[in-house]
């Protein structure tokens, strides 16, 4: 893993937020969380990219994926290299959460809430990026490349990291790389150059990407001059436009009766072998879980909003309110401890998660020089910079406090706003809602403030957009102001997304693949 050390905002209480990135073949799709989710059609639509409307992206969305949990979905796709399936077992505590959470917050279900417009319903989160016969990880790695080793165009050179493009004038005619010290700390830092007779593209994230931009002279005058770098096109939009999803973790106390993920995610030798065992004989077991196995895609009601208060009004009505496929924050439960920012007491524990989906704060990613004269990273988060972006966790946490209060896993709380502690076990479901003070919102907000932290989603920093509107890319990938240099992952996203991002990376990696045949004269089929 890479961690980007943010600088220290405001807006967290001085705190330097840390975003980590994978740091291997596959990128995130090899250490994510394997949630199968999905953005509604019209994010794609709100780019306003020729070629990139949800209808042109719907066949690639449905191309790249073997859906194996339902059949006959129009949205899905059945002969794909991603496997979708429902992965490992089910858990209790996210089957109470979804019965619960129906039934108090009067909320339907609904059994596909990723058909790319359903919104509002309590749903299964039973849907992974696991293949369901093998039992194993679906990520890009594996399923794109791993499996290419008989082919001789492909070159796999792990352990490297890319300096620069190399130009011959505007013209990208190769890249400059050396050693990875991550990877290979006792390498020599010698250069080594790969040459491109017919095209460079670049698909490093929203970190790697623009500071290979940057490196090369492609960007804003002030932060190359500040690093000495002579200028060769200059692009102010690389490396601005960050954006992610603000994530909010809260556990509470589970009985010790209820399976959770806790002695596996801690490494217990005997429970770890017990269900490697499970998992070798059934594919299953909890080697094949991630605790995560229900949700809400969650709008406001009426009710809701008035308690959300006049902060969040504006932003409700020019984004939300006429567009009800769209969710202002997904609402779910881990069955185990997933914070880590704070480390509790050996126990069994449920972790409720708020992730605010779009949020209006954006952030900025830039390369510098360090105080040692070595290049480090100026990276501005920007979280919870608009007033609006905060009120969605402070709402989300007090709604799902009350749902897991509901549930019978729920054994009370380590500490919070309006203090429970610990509790023989769950209130009545008609039971009257916490009463807040004025003193508790404020703590509420503190505690956001002090450990609101990334969903691992960070996108933007090389954006499709017009030139003129801090664009760095067009319609077709291609940098402005050279020729023969693409950018392909998620840095291109103009705008965010209401999802978990792998399904938008992958997304991203067919159009590209589309898009670069093209280009080459080669015939590309769906």
């Amino acid at each position: 893993m890479t961690f980007n050390v943010g600088n220290p905002s405001p807006h967290l209480n001085g705190r330097a937020p840390i975003v980590h990135c994978a740091h291997c073949v596959g990128g995130g799709s090899s250490v994510n969380f394997m949630n199968y989710t999905r953005s509604p059609a019209s994010d794609f639509d709100d780019w306003g990219v020729d070629g990139w409307e949800s209808k042109s992206l719907i066949p690639l969305m449905k191309k790249l994926e073997t859906y194996e949990v339902q059949t006959d979905r129009l949205t899905h796709g059945y002969d794909g290299p991603i496997k979708v399936s429902s992965g490992g077992c089910e858990m209790s505590i996210s089957e109470d959460f979804i019965r619960v959470g129906s039934k108090y917050h009067k909320r339907p279900f609904s059994d596909d809430s990723n058909d790319l417009e359903t919104c509002n319903t309590y749903s299964s989160c039973m849907r992974r990026y696991i293949n369901g016969t093998t039992g194993t990880r679906s990520d890009a790695a594996h399923h794109y490349v791993y499996n290419q080793a008989h082919n001789p165009n492909l070159q796999i050179w792990a352990g490297k990291r890319v300096k620069r493009v190399i130009f011959e004038d505007k013209r990208a005619v190769g890249v400059e790389f050396t050693n990875d010290l991550v990877s290979c700390p006792d390498a020599d830092q010698s250069l080594s150059t790969a040459r491109a007779s017919k095209l460079v593209v670049i698909s490093a994230g929203a970190f790697g990407s623009p500071a290979i931009l940057e490196r090369s002279g492609i960007g804003s005058e002030a932060v190359l001059k500040q690093c000495g770098i002579e200028q060769r096109v200059n692009l102010p939009g690389v490396g601005e436009n960050y954006r992610d999803h603000n994530g909010a973790f809260v556990p509470y106390f589970a009985g010790d009766e209820f399976v959770t993920m806790d002695r596996l995610w801690r490494g217990e030798e005997s429970v770890v072998q017990e269900h490697l065992a499970l998992w070798k004989s059934n594919k299953e077991s909890l080697i094949a879980q991630n605790g995560n196995d229900a949700k809400i895609k969650w709008r406001p009601d009426e009710e809701e909003l008035k308690a959300m208060g006049s902060t969040f009004e504006s932003r409700w009505k020019e984004f939300f309110q006429d567009r009800p496929e769209k969710a202002v924050a997904i609402l779910t439960v881990f069955a185990g401890y997933t914070s880590g920012r704070v480390v509790f007491p050996l126990a069994t524990y449920v972790t409720a998660e708020i992730i605010a989906l779009y949020p209006v704060s954006v952030g900025s990613v830039h390369i510098k020089l360090g105080e040692n004269g070595k290049e480090d990273v100026d990276f501005t988060t920007g979280y919870l910079d608009d007033p609006s972006d905060i009120v969605p966790l402070n709402f989300g946490y007090k709604k799902l406090r009350e749902i897991y209060r509901r549930m019978p896993s729920y054994r009370g709380e380590k500490g919070s706003a309006a203090v429970c502690g610990e509790v023989a076990g769950p209130v009545d479901l008609n039971a009257p809602d916490i009463i807040y003070s004025a003193e508790d919102d404020e703590a509420i907000e503190q505690f956001h403030r002090d450990n609101m932290q990334t969903t691992w989603h960070s996108l933007g920093t090389c954006a499709m957009k017009l030139r003129e509107d801090q664009g760095v890319v067009d319609a077709r990938l291609n940098v402005y102001g050279v020729t023969n240099l693409k950018v392909a992952d998620l840095s291109i996203v103009p705008k965010n997304v209401g999802t978990n991002t792998y399904s938008t990376a992958l997304l991203i990696g067919e159009k590209a693949a589309m898009i670069i045949a093209e280009d080459l004269g080669i015939e590309c089929r769906l």
